[in-house]
C-alpha cells in the first residue's frame, strides 16, 4: 500500500468506519483500531464496549489518565487495585470515584488491596478516621447516590477499615433494589479483638435483587436471617474470626425456616484466622439444618477432626467442598497438628462416604496417610473433581508411592499428584510469612469463592 492510499483509508469519515466497525467481531475490530489514531479514536464507543470490564492498578500512572479521559464512561465493571496504606493511591481512587459518579455506564465496583487490615481499630486516630472518610467514603457515597445509574455490584475487598462504613454506604444507595452483589465480609487485623459491625435490617430488605452476599458472622443473628430468606439469593458467604460470649447463635429452627426458601443456594462458611471459634466449630456455629455446601478453614492452627465427623453427619445432603488450610511451619505448639491417622476411621474417608455431593477436597498443612486418599479416591471416584494435599505419609518406600499414585489416578480419571510444597504460595510453606502474604491468599481464596 502506497502512501497516498494510506491516507486515504486513514481520511475515512467516523461514522462510516463506525458501521465497518459493526460487522467485525471484537477481536478483528480490536487489531483495526490499532491501523493508526483516527482508527484508534473510533472504537472508543458504547456500542463497542457492551459488559466491558476493567482492572485498574492505581500504581500505573498513564492507565489512570487514561482510564479518566477516555475509558471511565465506557467501563460497566471496574476492579481498583492498590495499596489502602498509600496516601497517594487514595488521593487517586477520590479523584477517580468523583470521576465514575459522573458516568452513567458503570454498575459494578470492586476493591483489591494487600492490605485489607489496615490498622488495629483502636490505633486508628480521630484525625485518621476523618482522612479516610473524606478520602474515600464521601466520594464513594456519592457514586453510590447517583441518580441515573443503579449500582449492581458493590465489593467492598474484605477491607476491615471499609467496613465499618457499610451502613452508610447502604443508606446512600440510590436505588437499593437494583443491588445484586454486595460483599461486606472483612479480614481482621486481630481476630480476636475488633468493634462489631452493625447491620439494620431494613436496609438489606430493600435490596430486593440481592443474589449473592458475604457478611462476618458477627453481623449475622436470627431477625438478620429471617429477612434474608425472602431475597433471590444464590449465593451467601460467612465469614467467622472471634467469636464474641454475647453472640447468641443461629438456632436449628431460625436455619430450618431459612433453608425452607431456598434449592440451589451456596452457603460458604470461611473461618479466617478462628484460633478459638475452630475448636469449637461444631458447638457454636454449624448447625443440622444448616444448608452448608462449602467449608474453609484457613490458617486456624488446629484440625477439628470432631468438626469434620460432625458435619460428615448432619450436613451430608448439602456438603459440597472442604478446605481446611494451615502453613507447613506453624505458629502453635498444639500436638494435634499433623493428621495420622492410620488406625480407626478417617474423618475425610468418612466424608467421602457420607457425602454424596461433596466434588472437592483441599488439605494442606497436614499430613495424611496414603491408605486414606486411597480411599477416599475409590469411594468419589470421578466425582471428586479437585483433590489437593501437599503432605504425605512418606513411610511407605518409594515404589508403594508410586504404586498409591498410579491407582489414585486411574480412579479419579485424571492425572494427580500431591503438591509440592516448594512450589505452591509461600504462606503454605515451611518458612514463616508476613501477614500481608498470608492476607493476600485468604483475599484471593475468598474472592474467587465470591465471583466463581
Amino acid at each position: 500500500m502506497n502512501r497516498r492510499t494510506s491516507a486515504k483509508w486513514g481520511e475515512l469519515p467516523s461514522l462510516v468506519l463506525g458501521q465497518i466497525y459493526e460487522y467485525l467481531e471484537p477481536h478483528d475490530r480490536l487489531n483495526a483500531s490499532r491501523s493508526c489514531k483516527h482508527w484508534r479514536s473510533v472504537i472508543f464507543q458504547k456500542r463497542f464496549f457492551v459488559n466491558f470490564k476493567l482492572k485498574l492498578n492505581i500504581d500505573n500512572d498513564r492507565q489512570c489518565k487514561f482510564f479518566r479521559h477516555t475509558l471511565y464512561n465506557l467501563t460497566k465493571e471496574l476492579i481498583i487495585i492498590f495499596d489502602f496504606i498509600n496516601v497517594f493511591h487514595i488521593e487517586k481512587i477520590r479523584r477517580i470515584l468523583y470521576r465514575i459518579a459522573r458516568c452513567d455506564n458503570l454498575q459494578g465496583l470492586r476493591f483489591q488491596t494487600n492490605n485489607v487490615g489496615l490498622m488495629p481499630p483502636g490505633d486508628i486516630s480521630e484525625e485518621g478516621l476523618v482522612d479516610i472518610e473524606q478520602l474515600f467514603v464521601e466520594p464513594l457515597k456519592v457514586f453510590l447516590n447517583r441518580k441515573k445509574t443503579s449500582c449492581i455490584i458493590l465489593d467492598l475487598g474484605a477491607i476491615e477499615a471499609l467496613t465499618y462504613y457499610g451502613l452508610d454506604f447502604l443508606k446512600s444507595l440510590s436505588r437499593p433494589q437494583d443491588l445484586k452483589q454486595l460483599t461486606l465480609a472483612s479480614i481482621k487485623y486481630d481476630p480476636s479483638h475488633y468493634p462489631m459491625f452493625p447491620m439494620e435490617n431494613s436496609l438489606l430488605q430493600k435490596c430486593s435483587s440481592l443474589q449473592v452476599l458475604s457478611l462476618d458472622y458477627d453481623t449475622l443473628n436470627e431477625e438478620l436471617l429471617h429477612v434474608l430468606k425472602f431475597l433471590p439469593l444464590k449465593k451467601f458467604l460467612i465469614c467467622v474470626h472471634g467469636l464474641d460470649r454475647h453472640h447468641a447463635g443461629i438456632s436449628e429452627r431460625a436455619w430450618a425456616e431459612f433453608s425452607a426458601n431456598f434449592t440451589n443456594l451456596e452457603l460458604i462458611v470461611t473461618l479466617v484466622y478462628a484460633f478459638e471459634a475452630v475448636e469449637v466449630l461444631q458447638l457454636r456455629i454449624l448447625r443440622q439444618n444448616m444448608p452448608i455446601t462449602h467449608l474453609r478453614v484457613l490458617f486456624c492452627d488446629y484440625m477439628n477432626v470432631e468438626a469434620l465427623d460432625w458435619i460428615s453427619l448432619n450436613n451430608s445432603a448439602t456438603l459440597k467442598s472442604i478446605q481446611w488450610i494451615d502453613s507447613a511451619y506453624k505458629h502453635s505448639d498444639n500436638n494435634t497438628m499433623d493428621l495420622f491417622l492410620r488406625t480407626g476411621q478417617d474423618p475425610l474417608v468418612m466424608m467421602s462416604w457420607r457425602c454424596k455431593n461433596l466434588e472437592e477436597i483441599v488439605i494442606h498443612g497436614y499430613v495424611l496417610d496414603p491408605h486414606n486418599i486411597v480411599g477416599i479416591s475409590r469411594l468419589r471416584g470421578r466425582t471428586l473433581k479437585r483433590l489437593e494435599v501437599s503432605m504425605i505419609d512418606s513411610t511407605p518406600n518409594e515404589a508403594s508411592m508410586d504404586s498409591f499414585i498410579e491407582e489414585i489416578n486411574t480412579l479419579l480419571g485424571q492425572k494427580w499428584e500431591p503438591f509440592n510444597l516448594n512450589n505452591m504460595h509461600p504462606a503454605l510453606g515451611y518458612m514463616p510469612v508476613a501477614d500481608d502474604v498470608r492476607d493476600e491468599y485468604v483475599f484471593d481464596l475468598i474472592r474467587r469463592d465470591i465471583s466463581n
